[in-house]
């Protein structure tokens, strides 16, 4: 007799872009990374995490470093020399990202690597993610990632209710994960595109010193 396996799925979705520290001479655009699935692969099966640009960059770097011959898809590029309005290269942009990882989780080398299962369902910043896999977090990869998804993050709450300040100034909900400050961002009104496009002014590794803007460099 046959045994009737239930098929893996998994959904990824790249949206809501949305202008972080606006206004300011290192103002960047970040996405929500919304996932959902019923693999074994995954710790757990719904996460919504905030990245931006950069971070993606940081991702491929690493998993093609540790996927050896495997290739690995290639990332929308930069706007340097992009020709329309504003609206039209961020969503071009996030097509590009959303059709990068849709090709990434589905590739069994590249589901192997722990980086990216951090970066999809915790809030680790990069230095986080790389303590953390080399064993000098004060977590696993998997407790990590249960800690966010039962923190009170998940994609659940995140159109519900507003984020609320705890005793020593924290934020609690939607989100809001494990010391980023991009946390909350998800609960924010979506902004105006006025003061965009310092994100590609940028170093795209999260390792290197930003390029000079205006006389200063952004704070890492």
């Amino acid at each position: 007799m046959l045994e009737n396996r239930e098929e893996e799925l998994t959904t990824v979705r790249v949206q809501d872009p949305r202008v972080q520290n606006e206004g300011s001479w290192n103002s960047y655009v970040d996405y929500k990374i919304f996932l959902h699935t019923n693999s074994k692969a995954f710790t757990a099966k719904t996460s919504c995490v905030r990245r931006r640009y950069r971070e993606f960059v940081w991702l491929r770097r690493q998993l093609q470093k540790n996927a050896g011959l495997v290739p690995v898809p290639e990332l929308p590029g930069k706007s340097t020399f992009f020709v329309g309005s504003t609206d039209e290269f961020i969503e071009k942009r996030r097509q590009g990202l959303q059709q990068f990882l849709e090709k990434v989780v589905q590739n069994v080398v590249l589901l192997s690597d722990s980086r990216l299962h951090l970066f999809l369902q915790s809030q680790l910043s990069v230095p986080e993610i790389e303590a953390c896999v080399q064993g000098q977090g004060s977590q696993t990869v998997t407790e990590a990632i249960l800690h966010y998804a039962m923190s009170n993050c998940g994609w659940v709450q995140e159109e519900e209710s507003r984020p609320a300040l705890l005793p020593g100034g924290d934020l609690h909900g939607s989100c809001a994960g494990l010391g980023s400050p991009r946390g909350p961002s998800c609960l924010e009104t979506f902004p105006y595109w006025s003061d965009f496009g310092m994100d590609d002014t940028h170093s795209d590794s999260p390792d290197e010193p930003a390029e000079p803007l205006g006389g200063r460099r952004e704070m890492q």
